[in-house]
């Protein structure tokens, strides 16, 4: 028997399906999202496996959505580098494993990121963000069914029927957030192009019997790189083309050990195995992120090591990037060619992310090439401007999508501007609404604003710092799609308008 048909079906409720159903639900859509696995819960969530770094475009939608304020994500506002080295020279991130610190970094040449805005960079614990989520989810009335993997799906002009054993759904629009082994994808024809892996990394919980035989620390070997962050907690990356990733074969205590040894080059002896999983460096994304109704987004649009947490900022910002424009379309208040600038706007994110990657790599072999380019990027990132680059390209803060218009700021996130009364422009996009904001009082754009009803809306309001604006028009997704920082020009200001709200 077929359900009644929703606006969007999702697959996946891992951060990126569970964001992209707040995100169409806040926008009154009816979302239906699908879940292979039944239980949540993962110890591979959870500290320390499940630790991931948030960088400025996630943490910045959080806020505007009032997600950070959730006491899960809160604790981690008040010690955001709880796990990272604490001290005078505390280190906030990696390129390659080469550390950078906090007080390297020259904010200041980040000048439209004003005083007050969010946090650049937050560690969060998968299970918490999960949990913060559903939980906004379920409130805004999206339907989670758990236990229910889609095992295919068929689309004609109006509608899509996805399959999930003798069970059948019907929706809208699909969108695929269901992991690097994507079913939406290959059912979907699309291709996934890219590069082979390098090596295969083993993430593992063990029980070491002779644990002072290994380094501390990010150790480099001539065979490869192994990690001992924690007590009994070893990461592992072994340069063997991701063979035994691919093999299909089961990691065992003995495998795991004689791994070790081998890049460790010691004697080392494993008197238990916990828990192990594998990962590769294979870089691959999608040559497209739509086929008719159907989308990609997250793990399921592109795939890269997990080298600096990246993944799952990507995901959430396509998640972010989507949700307003296809609301739009659901709702017939979109203009022509909104759902393309998808694919225009986050394939080359996720493009820049890969070749991110691939560096990474490129540098972390135990080959003599690489220990040269390793040696020269690691000289790089001990100055302040190399530090400040790295730490700016890691955390996000040079995302901008080109959207023209003359103002420099155009096609960037929003900053956090202080308003007279204490609030901030992100408090002010809870709803998830495009807004005119409009810092000198100029009356004729409340009249622009009002020909868009309530996907508008209009705020004359004066700021305590203005970050060279006097009026900008800003996407539901934080990004300013117009900016003057004098008198406004009322025809660019409808263009704009009309590009982005029809």
């Amino acid at each position: 028997m077929k359900d009644t048909i929703h606006d969007v079906i999702i697959s996946g409720a891992g951060p990126v399906g569970l964001f992209l159903a707040c995100e169409l639900s806040l926008a009154r859509c009816s979302v239906l999202v699908l879940e292979k696995t039944m239980d949540p819960h993962s110890p591979l969530k959870r500290v320390p496996f499940g630790i991931r770094g948030l960088s400025a475009p996630a943490i910045e939608a959080l806020y505007r959505r009032g997600l950070l304020r959730e006491p899960e994500l809160h604790k981690r506002i008040k010690n955001p580098h709880q796990h990272a080295r604490q001290g005078p020279h505390r280190q906030v991130g990696h390129f390659a494993g080469i550390p950078f610190h906090e007080d390297d970094i020259d904010t200041a040449q980040w000048s439209y990121r004003p005083p007050g805005s969010p946090d650049p960079s937050l560690i969060s614990e998968m299970e918490e963000l999960e949990t913060v989520l559903t939980r906004r989810a379920e409130a805004l009335g999206v339907v989670i069914r758990r236990g229910i993997p889609i095992t295919g799906f068929h689309q004609t002009a109006d509608e899509v029927t996805v399959e999930a054993g003798s069970r059948s759904f019907r929706s809208k629009w699909l969108v695929g957030c269901d992991g690097s082994r994507s079913i939406v994808r290959k059912t979907g024809g699309f291709e996934f192009a890219g590069t082979e892996p390098k090596f295969t990394g083993y993430t593992t919980q063990v029980d070491i019997a002779d644990p002072e035989k290994l380094s501390p620390g990010r150790v480099i070997t001539p065979t490869g790189m192994y990690i001992q962050s924690q007590p009994g907690y070893i990461v592992i990356q072994d340069f063997d083309g991701g063979a035994y990733h691919g093999s299909g074969k089961p990691v065992t205590l003995e495998h795991v050990q004689a791994v070790l040894r081998r890049v460790s080059n010691t004697d080392v002896t494993l008197s238990a195995l916990h828990i192990a999983t594998t990962w590769t460096d294979r870089a691959r994304q999608a040559t497209a992120y739509r086929n008719g109704r159907v989308f990609l987004a997250g793990d399921a649009a592109h795939i890269h090591a997990p080298l600096g947490g990246q993944g799952l900022n990507l995901g959430l910002g396509d998640a972010m990037n989507l949700g307003w424009k296809l609301a739009a379309v659901i709702h017939e208040k979109a203009p022509d060619g909104l759902l393309d600038s998808y694919y225009t706007e986050r394939h080359p994110v996720g493009a820049q992310v890969l070749d991110w990657s691939r560096a990474q790599v490129a540098i972390m072999g135990p080959d003599p090439a690489a220990r040269a380019l390793y040696a020269i990027v690691r000289d790089l990132i001990n100055t302040r401007d190399g530090a400040t680059y790295f730490a700016g390209r890691v955390w996000g803060i040079f995302t901008r999508y080109d959207l023209g218009g003359e103002h420099p700021l155009t096609g960037y996130s929003v900053p956090n501007l202080e308003l007279e009364d204490g609030t901030r422009v992100g408090a002010l996009m809870h709803d998830g609404r495009g807004m005119l904001l409009d810092l000198n009082g100029n009356a004729p754009l409340a009249a622009i604003a009002g020909r868009y009803g309530d996907r508008i809306k209009y705020v004359s309001v004066n700021a305590r710092e203005q970050s060279g604006l006097s009026a900008a028009l800003i996407r539901p997704d934080g990004i300013i799609a117009w900016a003057t920082d004098g008198a406004p020009d009322h025809g660019e200001l409808q263009k704009s308008a009309a590009r982005w709200f029809g």
